[in-house]
């Protein structure tokens, strides 16, 4: 049963092979604190940019596996930023495919919702004046979300993976998945990183973007 009682249309394990614009980067070892996970590298030969899948144990096979497909965030995942919850949710996520000693983690170069780093800075400037972070993108000329989920499936295909997991608060990637043809047969809550600077950016989630939190403080 799903968290929260969210609807699945769930789809039907299809035959799929690599999109021939997305080239394969064999992995490497990348030994952290919670275990040796894998590295495996992409290039989108459409645009050039750089992805990557983070693994765990043996993720082929019938038996969903545990994921997140986690945009990039350079001021969460690497500069400790407490504006977003993104770093946490990495560091979360890769501790509970350690303890579960099975799972994948997509991380997909899309940096600010897909508006790009730049863009994400101006945004926050915004945001210190007074703008939520959908004011903000729209002020820039942004839709509430830029991001784009094509890749999903040709990634997971490679690395032969037939369903997921997934870790997610965010319905609309649940629908993105789906129409991804991504079959997702579970949603498992990811809640972490919630502290006083990024309160209202949570409230903002669940307000305007349909975030599902156990608990959010009003604003």
């Amino acid at each position: 049963m799903n968290a929260l009682d969210v609807p699945l249309n769930l789809l039907p394990e299809t035959e799929a092979s690599t999109a021939p614009n997305l080239e394969y980067i064999p992995p490497c070892d990348l030994p952290t604190p919670w275990a040796k996970f894998a590295l495996h590298g992409f290039i989108d030969q459409a645009d050039g940019k750089e992805h990557l899948a983070i693994t765990l144990g043996d993720i082929t096979g019938e038996v969903p596996v545990l994921a997140r497909i986690h945009s990039e965030c350079l001021t969460g995942d690497a500069l400790f930023s407490q504006r977003c919850d993104c770093g946490a949710q990495l560091e979360a996520a890769m501790q509970r495919i350690a303890k579960e000693g099975r799972g994948v983690i997509l991380y997909l170069r899309q940096e600010g919702r897909g508006i790009g780093l730049v863009n994400k800075l101006r945004a926050y400037r915004l945001q210190d004046g007074g703008m939520d972070t959908v004011q903000a993108n729209h002020a820039l000329g942004f839709g509430d979300d830029e991001r784009d989920y094509r890749l999903v499936k040709p990634m997971l295909v490679q690395l032969g993976v037939t369903s997921l997991r997934l870790m997610t608060n965010n319905p609309r990637k649940l629908r993105a998945m789906q129409e991804a043809g991504v079959p997702v047969t579970e949603r498992v809550p990811h809640e972490a990183g919630r502290n006083a600077a990024n309160e209202q950016y949570l409230a903002t989630k669940a307000a305007k973007l349909e975030h599902m939190f156990a608990q959010t403080k009003e604003s």
